[in-house]
C-alpha cells in the first residue's frame, strides 16, 4: 500500500486508524470477537497491528495466521491475522473483517516471531519482511491441499492450520559419524553425533573440496541426515540455483524425495507455493533454497545451514535488505536450533562468531589439507620472477601458460577472469589510472571486439570521449585495464589451437562441463563444476580484484579464489592452481590454504579501526536537509539514552543506474557506527524516527539501511 490517494485517505493513513464502522452490523463471534491484523503496508507509521471485529460467519476460518481482506478508510487491503482476543483497547467501534481469503494458516507463530526480530534488527517494517517470507498465494494449490487432507474423520480447523505432522525418520537418513566425510575434520564427528543425539551445536565449517564424493553438498547432506535421524527438520540456504541443484542431488541420496522441498523464485510461483504448503503441513521436513527459504515454516526444526555466507546473493534486494545469514542466526537463537555456517573460506562475520565463542570451528588438520587441496603457485614470487622477468606485467605469464598446456593433457583447465564482456575498462597508458568521463566521472570503456580506432564511451552516461586526456598526468593514450571473458577466450583459442574453449559468464552461466579436455573461461562466481575436478586453474586479474574501492575487496577476492581452487584436483593427482597477483596477505592465504588465518587477521584490523563487522553500521541516504534533520534527531534521542554514535558525513553521493545514471549534488549519505551491545537501542530509535518522519510527511524521505556491505 502506498501513501498516494485523495486527502481523506491520506489523513486516515497519517492517523493510523481504520475507518469507523457503522453502529449496526453483522453479529459478532461469541468467542474472542476481536482479530488483530497486520496490514500489508510498507509505510513505517503503519507498522503495527490493528483491531477488527470478527463476524460470526467468519469465526471458524478467521484463525491466527490466515490471510484476510479488510477495509481501511474505504480501501480494501490485505493483511494477516496475528491473534484473536476477547476485547480491544482501540477506543472506538471496530470495523468488521471483510473476508478470509483462505483458511490455511500460512503465518505460523514461530515465523511471525522471526519476522518481527528481523524487522527490528534492520530497522524495517514487518510488512516488508513478510513479503519475502510468505510466497504469493496460488489459490488452486490451497484448494487441492484442503481437498486431499479433508475427510469424514478429519477436523476442518486442523486441516486449515496445516494438518498433522509426521516425525517419521528416514531409514537411510542417519549415517555413523565414522562413515561420513566429517571424520576428516577436527570437531566434525562430535558435531554430527551431537545432531544425532538431538542437540543444538553451532559450528563454522570450512570444507576443502567443491567436487566429487567429498564435496560440500555431500557433507551438508550428511549433517541434515543426522538431524533428520533425530526426528527433527532442517533449513538450508544457498546463494543460487546451481548450488541448490547440487545440494538437492546430494540430499536425494540420503533422504526420501518427499522429505525435501525447495523454495526459490527461479522455479516460478506454482512450484514454489506447492513446496511451501508441503513444508507447512509437515509432509516435507527439509527446506532448501535461496534467501527466502530462511523463513520456511519447517515443523520441529533442529538445524539451520547457510552455505557461503560471504556471497552477496544472500542479501535481499528489497527493504530492509536482510542478509540470510543473520536471519538464520536469529532463528537459531530464538528457537534453540543447531547452526552450521559453511564455506570454503571464512567470512569476518563467521570469524567473529568463533572468537566470541558462539560457534566452534570445524577445520581440517594440515596433513589432511596437504593431502586434499591442489598445489598453489604465485607468478609474482621471487623464484618465478627470476625465471620470467616479464611475469609481473604479463597477463598470462609463462608459468600460467605452461600450467594450462600441461593441464590440458590431463583434463579440463579453468581460467578465472575478473570481468565479463570483451574489454570492459580503460586506463591511462602513462600512469595506469582509470580513465574517467569528463561529464559524470564514470569509467570509460570500449564495447565489442573493435580495433584501435574505436571511440571510448562512458559506461554510466554513454557519452563518447574522442578527445580524452588524463586528469592525473595529461596523457592522451589509452590501454585496456581489464580484459573481459570473451576476449580472454578468444586469445586462449588462438594460443591453444584445436582445443575446445568454453565460456561461462553473465546470462550464460554453466553448472557443469563434464571431464573433457577443454579450456573453461569463467568470470568470478560463474565457475562450472568439472566431473572429477579440474586438472589446473589459472586465476587471472588478481590485482584488479584486490584494487576495488571496497572495504571487503580483499575478503571477497580470497573467497572467490578459494571457491575456484576447491574445484581443482588434489596435488597428489597433479592438480595445480596458478595465481597472477602481487604478493599480498590475500595471496599468502591461498598459498598456505589458510582461510581462517586470513579472516582472523581481517577481523583484527577491522576491530582496531572500529569498522564492520567489529561494529554495526547504519547508512542514512537522501537529500542533505532531510538527512541532517533525521540524523540530528536520532543523535539527540540516543544521547538522552546514554548512547554515543560515531558519525561520518554527510558526504556527497554519486547515484548511478544502468539506464539513466546521474550525479546528484543534493544526495548525501551519513554513516552511523555503533557497538553490538547498544544495537537494540539504536535500531529501535532509527525505526521510531522513520515512523515519525513518515507520519509527519514534512520532509523528503530518507533511506535507512543497516549493515550494508557496499557502503564502505
Amino acid at each position: 500500500m502506498t501513501a498516494e490517494g485523495n486527502g481523506a485517505v491520506q489523513l486516515s493513513l497519517l492517523q493510523g486508524f481504520p475507518s469507523r464502522a457503522p453502529q449496526s452490523g453483522p453479529p459478532l463471534a461469541a468467542h474472542l470477537p476481536v482479530a488483530r491484523v497486520l496490514v500489508e503496508s510498507s509505510l513505517p507509521h503503519l507498522d503495527r497491528p490493528f483491531d477488527y471485529s470478527v463476524p460470526a460467519g467468519l469465526d471458524a476460518e478467521a484463525q491466527a495466521g490466515v490471510r484476510v481482506k479488510i477495509r481501511f478508510n474505504g480501501q480494501e487491503l490485505s493483511g494477516f491475522i496475528i491473534e484473536r482476543v476477547a476485547e480491544s483497547d482501540a477506543g472506538h467501534t471496530l470495523v468488521p473483517l471483510q473476508k478470509v481469503v483462505s483458511p490455511v494458516s500460512v503465518l505460523t507463530p514461530e515465523v511471525r516471531e522471526l519476522i518481527t526480530a528481523v524487522a527490528a534488527r534492520y530497522a524495517g517494517t514487518v510488512s516488508d519482511v513478510l513479503r519475502v517470507a510468505i510466497p504469493p498465494r496460488v489459490a488452486r494449490l490451497e484448494k487441492e491441499l484442503l481437498a486431499e487432507a479433508s475427510g469424514p474423520d478429519v477436523d476442518s480447523r486442523s486441516v486449515a492450520n496445516g494438518g498433522p505432522s509426521t516425525d517419521a525418520v528416514p531409514t537411510s537418513g542417519a549415517l555413523p559419524a565414522s562413515e561420513g566425510g566429517w571424520a576428516s575434520y577436527a570437531n566434525g564427528q562430535p558435531f554430527i553425533r551431537h545432531l544425532q543425539d538431538g542437540g543444538a551445536p553451532r559450528a563454522v565449517f570450512s570444507p576443502l573440496q567443491g567436487f566429487g564424493p567429498s564435496a560440500w553438498p555431500r557433507l551438508i547432506a550428511e549433517a541434515v541426515a543426522a538431524v533428520r535421524g533425530s526426528g527433527r527438520g532442517a533449513v538450508v540456504v544457498v546463494p543460487d540455483y546451481r548450488d541448490l541443484q547440487r545440494l538437492e542431488d546430494a540430499l536425494a541420496e540420503l533422504l526420501p524425495a518427499g522429505d525435501i522441498a525447495r523454495l526459490t523464485a527461479d522455479d516460478g510461483p506454482t512450484p514454489r507455493y506447492r513446496n511451501f504448503l508441503r513444508i507447512l503441513d509437515g509432509s516435507a521436513r527439509v527446506a532448501i533454497g535461496t534467501r527466502s527459504a530462511a523463513y520456511a515454516p519447517v515443523r520441529n526444526p533442529g538445524l539451520v545451514v547457510c552455505w557461503d555466507d560471504g556471497d552477496d546473493l544472500h542479501i535481499e534486494q528489497r527493504a530492509p535488505y536482510a542478509h540470510a545469514r543473520e536471519v538464520l542466526l536469529l532463528r537459531a537463537e530464538q528457537q534453540g536450533l543447531a547452526c552450521l555456517m559453511a564455506a570454503h573460506t571464512r567470512s569476518t562475520e563467521a570469524q567473529r562468531l568463533v572468537e566470541a565463542g558462539w560457534a566452534m570451528p570445524v577445520d581440517a588438520g594440515r596433513a589432511v589439507v596437504r593431502r586434499t587441496v591442489p598445489r598453489v603457485l604465485n607468478t609474482a614470487d621471487s623464484f618465478e620472477q627470476e625465471r620470467d622477468p616479464l611475469a609481473r606485467i604479463a597477463r598470462l605469464p609463462g608459468a600460467a601458460w605452461r600450467a594450462a598446456k600441461e593441464g590440458l593433457e590431463r583434463g579440463p583447465v579453468l581460467v578465472q577472469v575478473a570481468r565479463a564482456g570483451y574489454a570492459p575498462s580503460l586506463v591511462c597508458e602513462t600512469c595506469r589510472e582509470t580513465a574517467r568521463c569528463g561529464s559524470c566521472q564514470g569509467p570509460l570503456a570500449v564495447t565489442g571486439a573493435t580495433g584501435s580506432s574505436a571511440v571510448p564511451q562512458c559506461r554510466w552516461c554513454s557519452t563518447p570521449a574522442p578527445e580524452w586526456s588524463c586528469t592525473h598526468c595529461g596523457g592522451r593514450a589509452l590501454r585496456k585495464g581489464a580484459t573481459g571473458v570473451m576476449r580472454t577466450a578468444e586469445e586462449l583459442g588462438r594460443a591453444f589451437p584445436r582445443k575446445t574453449v568454453i565460456t561461462s559468464s553473465g546470462g550464460h552461466v554453466k553448472a557443469g562441463v563434464g571431464s573433457a579436455k577443454a579450456l573453461v573461461v569463467a568470470t568470478v562466481g560463474a565457475e562450472p563444476v568439472a566431473d572429477g575436478g579440474y586438472a589446473a586453474a589459472l586465476l587471472l586479474d588478481g590485482d584488479s580484484l584486490l584494487r576495488r574501492e571496497n572495504l571487503r575487496a580483499g575478503e571477497d577476492t580470497v573467497r572467490r579464489w578459494f571457491n575456484a581452487a576447491a574445484l581443482v584436483r588434489p596435488a597428489s593427482e597433479e592438480g595445480l592452481v596458478v595465481i597472477t597477483a602481487a604478493d599480498t596477505g590475500a595471496v599468502g592465504a591461498l598459498l598456505r590454504w589458510d582461510p581462517a588465518g586470513y579472516a582472523q587477521r581481517e577481523l583484527a584490523l577491522r576491530a582496531e579501526l572500529r569498522l564492520p563487522p567489529a561494529v554495526r553500521i547504519a547508512s542514512v541516504t537522501g537529500p542533505r536537509a532531510a538527512v541532517e534533520h533525521f540524523t540530528g534527531g536520532v543523535e539527540k534521542q540516543l544521547e538522552s539514552s546514554g548512547v554515543t554514535l560515531r558519525v561520518a558525513g554527510p558526504a556527497p553521493l554519486i547515484l548511478t543506474g544502468p539506464a539513466t545514471p546521474r550525479r546528484s549534488g543534493e544526495d548525501v549519505r551519513t554513516l552511523l557506527f555503533f557497538p553490538y551491545g547498544q544495537a537494540a537501542t539504536v535500531t529501535r530509535t532509527l525505526r521510531a524516527a522513520r515512523a515519525a518522519a513518515a507520519a509527519k510527511r514534512s520532509e523528503e524521505p530518507v533511506q535507512v539501511r543497516l549493515d550494508g556491505v557496499d557502503v564502505l
